[in-house]
């Protein structure tokens, strides 16, 4: 094979992949057909159970040998691609997210992550939050540039509500209701931003490990 710009490491596994492709044909790689690349695959994903990645893999070097080699201009190789690998987080029981609360140590923090918890928001959805999405009157909060940049309403909890104001009573900024503040609150009406995500995914993960969970990749719901 002709491996220009490729490396030693990769090289050796483009080869075990085309070497693993003959072995199962029991033929020369040049009288493997289209269709049987397609079976070989299909195989190796439905009765070998491959993974995503060694499916990538295995799919690079075939790909290589067949397009650039011996100059095959398949279909198959265009659009046939293994899919990447995607584990969904664990789920936290109410229980566990009880734990995990009773277990967080600045109120800020708790505040902040009982209204994403309570609200399904997204983590920088809850820090962007402004004193002026909040409808009391409606029970709703006024969410800004979601998912696909579009806004939402979702509903607020009485008890978020409360908190929300005993939170604010403690900055009373003027815009945020997460500005970055220190533990004693100190001139956080005049900071200019919210919280930044990495402290509260901090504050999350100490609280977390604090009540015991071993859980790993964590959402909460």
């Amino acid at each position: 094979m002709q491996f220009n710009g490729k490396s030693k490491r990769t090289r050796q596994v483009y080869f075990r992949s085309l070497r693993m492709l003959v072995e199962f044909f029991g033929k020369e790689p040049d009288k493997i057909t289209e269709e049987e690349i397609q079976k070989y695959f299909l195989h190796r994903k439905t009765k070998d159970n491959w993974a995503p990645n060694t499916l990538r893999i295995a799919f690079c070097g075939i790909k290589f040998f067949y397009e650039h080699v011996i100059h095959r201009d398949w279909h198959i190789l265009r659009i046939l691609k293994a899919q990447k690998e995607q584990r969904l987080p664990d789920i936290l029981s109410r229980n566990e997210v009880q734990r995990v609360f009773s277990k967080l140590t600045t109120f800020h923090n708790y505040v902040y992550l009982a209204t994403v918890y309570s609200c399904g928001l997204r983590l920088n959805e809850g820090l962007s939050l402004k004193v002026s999405d909040i409808y009391s009157d409606r029970m709703m909060i006024h969410v800004h540039c979601g998912k696909s940049a579009k806004d939402r309403y979702v509903p607020l909890p009485h008890e978020t509500l409360s908190l929300l104001r005993k939170h604010w009573s403690c900055h009373r900024h003027p815009q945020l209701i997460f500005p970055a503040m220190k533990t004693n609150g100190k001139n956080a009406a005049k900071i200019e931003n919210p919280m930044a995500v990495a402290s509260v995914q901090g504050a999350f993960r100490s609280a977390k490990n604090a009540a015991g969970i071993r859980k790993k990749r964590v959402t909460i719901s």
